[in-house]
């Protein structure tokens, strides 16, 4: 417990709240766009089940960008409570990021979003349509400038230490930083893969339900084509942003391939492994020859920095990262195979009736939220120990706050977390599982509820 100190506590509930908030954008960023698909196949096609599906997600929308907002209101306040001195030095920069956020993002989403889910009635059609494309392109701004001032923290440049504090110097440089649009094309790309897994076990639970369910088969064939396409794009992309990150942050790499010397010759890809960094050695390593300089250097014989070409006190640690990165890559490959699995059922015409492959389905609709945690924390703790890459380590940047007040804080946030968007979770799941052929059953038609968490009320209704 010694080790537990403010700073590693601060750390700690920061990963903590994060880790909650950044589920619920990826999964409003692919559902946005979803809804906007979905509402332009009803107004092209004038297929009422199209309406049905964007009623039924559009409530399921409401209910997580409420708890995405909710619990990215506490984030902001960690910045002024923990890391005040991070704060104060990179504010001139990061602030200006976050505020055009909420300036453009937040409130076209907010301004946008009352249309979308209840003024179906009071607006055309086509405006109604216009409200819901401005709230999935806001969702995608935020994405835009969140990613933007995180990926300066990683790669920082065009600035000035003026009085300790970092001034920008080229706003373009800053925005467009070296590894921004990596990081954004893999998040955005994220996104979408998460909702279309969660929108393709939905589909699969009622087609094991009900055969012939109309709407099950549209979301599970829209997610499956999703899965098909959308994944080899992000392996794509990823592997662009693996690339990116050798260039700015060797030692990540080292640290995440548990590269600690040098080789001999090209480096093996170790799929498993334990690595010691007390030691400098990967124990019980078992590799593939060549695929590791194949992979990062597109090069059968080619080479990369090793971690002990840095100082070991700029050593991620290794034992964590090297994990974290393989279960990443295992459920995208997982995903992948789904996909993959998908064209081929579909090409036999069993698509909706193989029901291993619906079970499976069912059981991979929340793949994409470990996926984006793994993602998230490889790229987040292979940053170590620098707050901004290279210029301010995280024991410089934490507040004058008591080891205890960061860590009864932290307790009271683990346990309203867990409380709150665990009964979250379980609503928005029931709501899953109704279905929207509930609704089709109801001699009312869809209903749009006065409110965003009555949706479950109105449906109970049609029991």
């Amino acid at each position: 417990m010694d080790s537990l100190d403010a700073a590693t506590l601060a750390r700690i509930q920061f990963a903590f709240t994060v880790s909650f908030h950044i589920l619920f954008p990826a999964f409003t960023i692919g559902l946005a766009s979803y809804l906007a698909v979905l509402e332009g196949l009803w107004l092209t096609t004038k297929r009422a089940i199209y309406l049905e599906l964007f009623e039924f997600w559009g409530k399921i929308f409401a209910v997580t960008f409420g708890m995405g907002v909710v619990s990215g209101i506490v984030l902001s306040y960690q910045f002024g409570t923990n890391w005040a001195r991070f704060s104060d030095a990179t504010g001139p920069v990061l602030g200006p990021l976050l505020g055009y956020e909420v300036l453009t993002a937040f409130f076209l989403e907010a301004g946008f979003i009352g249309i979308m889910l209840f003024g179906r009635k009071k607006v055309g059609p086509r405006l109604h349509f216009l409200a819901t494309l401005l709230v999935a392109i806001g969702t995608l701004i935020s994405a835009f400038w969140i990613l933007s001032a995180n990926s300066w923290m990683q790669t920082p440049v065009a600035f000035e230490i003026v009085n300790g504090q970092y001034r920008p110097l080229d706003w373009w440089a800053v925005i467009f930083n070296p590894s921004f649009p990596y990081r954004l094309v893999h998040m955005v790309l994220a996104a979408y893969l998460t909702t279309a897994f969660v929108v393709g076990a939905t589909g699969a639970y009622h087609l094991l339900r009900r055969p012939g369910d109309e709407s099950a088969r549209i979301m599970l064939s829209m997610s499956m084509w999703m899965a098909a396409i959308v994944t080899p794009i992000q392996i794509i992309a990823g592997d662009l942003h693996g690339l990116n990150t050798l260039e700015y942050q060797p030692a990540k790499i080292a640290a995440m391939e548990g590269h600690f010397v040098p080789d001999d010759g090209p480096v093996p890809l170790l799929l498993f492994g334990l690595p010691d960094n007390e030691a400098a050695t990967v124990r019980y390593a078992f590799g593939i020859p060549y695929l590791g300089s194949l992979i990062l250097t597109h090069s059968l014989s080619g080479d990369f920095p090793s971690l002990s070409e840095f100082p070991r006190e700029q050593w991620p640690d290794s034992r964590s990262l090297f994990w974290s990165f393989r279960l990443m890559v295992a459920l995208g490959m997982l995903m992948l195979a789904i996909g993959v699995t998908s064209l081929w059922l579909r090409l036999k015409g069993r698509l909706y009736d193989t029901r291993w492959f619906l079970k499976v389905c069912l059981m991979a609709g929340p793949i994409g939220f470990p996926a984006i945690l793994f993602g998230w924390y490889t790229t987040e703790h292979g940053r170590q120990p620098w707050l901004v890459y290279g210029e301010i380590r995280t024991a410089d940047g934490i507040s004058a706050v008591s080891t205890s007040a960061v860590l009864t804080t932290l307790i009271m946030f683990v346990v309203v977390y867990c409380l709150v968007f665990s009964v979250g979770a379980i609503y928005m799941i029931r709501m899953m599982a109704k279905g929207p052929g509930r609704l089709r059953d109801d001699p009312r038609g869809p209903q749009r509820s006065a409110r965003p968490l009555s949706a479950a009320a109105s449906l109970d209704a049609t029991e």
